[in-house]
């Protein structure tokens, strides 16, 4: 027996389930930064297109975006982070405020993550 062809309204909801939860972008984000070596956190409030500098690192947010229906639940940032005295991109990507480990920066000295994204 051939399984029944599945009827356009489930393909629709299989499709709107793959492709994860209806985004909005935001103004800018909350990042935090460790030195491991120091033990010392910081937070930063960037906007987008905005960079600031902590340690020998250089954090450039390109866009943060957050899911429309629960703003609070999560936080995806699209991030650079440069190594300014080797002058070489250690991280580019997207991060994830719920799963930081999922793509992190790769550094012996410095962890950085997304607390949120800020919406006005």
């Amino acid at each position: 027996m051939v399984p029944a062809e599945p009827s356009a309204a489930e393909r629709q909801r299989a499709a709107e389930a793959a492709r994860g939860p209806e985004t909005a972008r935001g103004a800018g984000a909350q990042l935090r930064g460790l030195d491991k070596i120091t033990g010392r956190t910081q937070d930063f409030t960037l906007a987008v297109g905005e960079s600031v500098e902590f340690g020998r690192l250089q954090l450039s947010l390109a866009e943060c975006r957050y899911p429309a229906a629960d703003p609070t639940s999560d936080a995806y940032a699209e991030l650079t982070i440069t190594d300014k005295q080797a002058n070489a991109r250690l991280f580019s990507g997207w991060m994830i405020a719920s799963s930081p480990a999922l793509s992190a920066l790769d550094d012996s000295r410095y962890d950085v993550w997304v607390i949120s994204c800020n919406r006005a």
